[in-house]
């Protein structure tokens, strides 16, 4: 039975939560893979061949393959995890944070000094500025039709 998961409807946004974390077991496993020089070199030298290796499902290792970390993410890859195959690459985090909100390593770095992103309109689904979130207690104050 699945759980209550109040939190799916918050956008753009992946909980590692333990479904995910089920999910994306082998995957973030090959991602810690990645601490040993020896296996980064392997990785680089044949990445198809490394990653066949693991038994990860043929989507997380397109998704491994193609750099697509938001993928990865929704495959189960955690960030953390994840960061692994960015640190081979040569990549810092802050490049890898851009480029998976599509913005330059220049543009991710100047909205972060700058405060990050507003939450205006990130907070839940379907709300609207200063609406109450959906998943509001019950007989909480501010629900429609009480006055």
């Amino acid at each position: 039975m699945a759980l209550d998961k109040p939190y799916q409807d918050i956008p753009g946004t992946i909980i590692f939560d333990a479904e995910q974390s089920r999910k994306g077991y082998w995957l973030n496993q090959f991602c810690m893979s990645l601490m040993s020089a020896e296996n980064r070199a392997r990785f680089k030298a044949d990445e198809r061949a490394y990653l066949d290796a693991w038994p990860m499902s043929e989507e997380q290792k397109q998704a491994v393959l193609a750099r697509d970390l938001n993928w990865c993410m929704r495959t189960g890859g955690n960030i953390y995890f994840l960061a692994k195959i960015g640190a081979t690459d040569g990549k810092s985090f802050q490049q890898m944070a851009g480029s998976m909100t599509g913005m330059s390593e220049d543009e991710y770095r100047a909205m972060m000094l700058a405060g990050g992103r507003s939450a205006d309109g990130n907070r839940r689904l379907g709300e609207d500025g200063d609406a109450q979130p959906q998943h509001q207690p019950q007989g909480a104050a501010g629900k429609k039709g009480n006055a």
